[in-house]
């Protein structure tokens, strides 16, 4: 059994409502263990024996299309992956205030010449790495909700589906998912 966690994008941050007990209803009618989801933006942690990451985003985005007729993408990471996401942030060591550290994780590495072409939007003084697919951030004068370099400007810039949490969200996804 492998630990997981699902990425849900837009859930619960616009229009897109989604109570987390249908979610974790949802995750654990696929034949999942040990569902349990992480505040109200579309976390859920789950074990598996599938073993295949792509395949279980599907299930789960095709099963919320189904039962309750909403579409939206959903990115999953192992354990394993989340443990060394969250042992390899560039700017941990940087900033106390988990809120000005994200990682935005990215459906698909993205290709080489547009990782090059990335730059924050007009001079922001916003720090990032981007490493396979996730996006170390590190906002120096203020927070994601002031900044124009978002998910849309990421998925614009890069050409893949991105999601963004906080680093807080990132360490407590990761000890969710450890075996």
């Amino acid at each position: 059994m492998t630990r997981y966690v699902a990425l849900l994008r837009g859930v619960n941050v616009g229009t897109t409502r989604l109570a987390m007990a249908d979610l974790r209803r949802i995750v654990t009618d696929l034949g999942h263990d040990d569902v349990k989801t992480y505040l109200q933006s579309g976390n859920v942690a789950f074990g598996s024996t599938v073993r295949d990451a792509e395949k279980l985003a599907a299930g789960i985005a095709r099963a919320l299309t189904d039962e309750l007729a909403l579409t939206v993408p959903v990115l999953v990471r192992s354990g394993r992956e989340l443990a060394a996401i969250a042992g390899g942030n560039p700017y941990a060591d940087r900033e106390d205030d988990p809120t000005r550290l994200l990682v935005a994780f990215l459906a698909t590495a993205p290709k080489k010449s547009t990782v090059d072409a990335l730059a924050a939007p007009g001079g922001e003084n916003v720090s990032f790495t981007v490493t396979g697919r996730e996006v170390f951030l590190h906002y120096v004068d203020g927070g994601y909700g002031r900044s124009k370099f978002t998910n849309a400007y990421l998925e614009k810039k890069l050409g893949v589906v991105a999601t963004s949490r906080n680093w807080k969200s990132v360490r407590a996804l990761a000890e969710m998912t450890a075996s």
